[in-house]
């Protein structure tokens, strides 16, 4: 597991004061990049989709209890290979300190593509360094 720590913005609330679900997404995508960089993937060559692509294909958000303005997060990002061209990350996000129960349950499920040809093709080897890292180094905390 990776573990990320963010302060939540007031760019991330909505007219309710409480996180946009879309914001709540993108949190979640942070903690996706921060961990991309914690395992030493260049995020410039990563994203720029060259010679694969990695794009989201599903993604689902539920909100067990409001974040506002200030409130300090733990992300917790599990990434797990369920094909060999598809991973999917699970997040669990809480409000610090760290209760029982998460604040947010977040799933995004990626697949790897060929960018000229835009077919599937297997994970790349950093990927499945990636995937393999934090099942095989416990867990990594970056913030902020």
């Amino acid at each position: 597991m990776f573990i990320y720590h963010r302060t939540v913005r007031f760019q991330d609330t909505d007219g309710a004061g409480v996180v946009y679900f879309a914001n709540g997404l993108a949190i979640a995508h942070e903690a996706y990049e921060a961990s991309l960089q914690a395992a030493g993937i260049d995020l410039k060559a990563f994203f720029r989709g060259v010679p694969a692509a990695v794009p989201v294909i599903h993604a689902s958000i539920d909100f067990l209890r409001p974040i506002t303005v200030g409130d300090r997060l733990e992300i917790h990002l599990t990434p797990h290979q369920i094909r060999p061209s598809e991973f999917e990350i699970h997040y669990q996000i809480y409000l610090e300190p760290v209760p029982d129960k998460p604040a947010i349950e977040a799933l995004t499920r990626h697949v790897c593509i060929d960018a000229q040809t835009r077919t599937r093709q297997e994970l790349p080897a950093l990927l499945i360094t990636w995937l393999d890292r934090w099942a095989a180094l416990g867990d990594a905390v970056l913030a902020d």
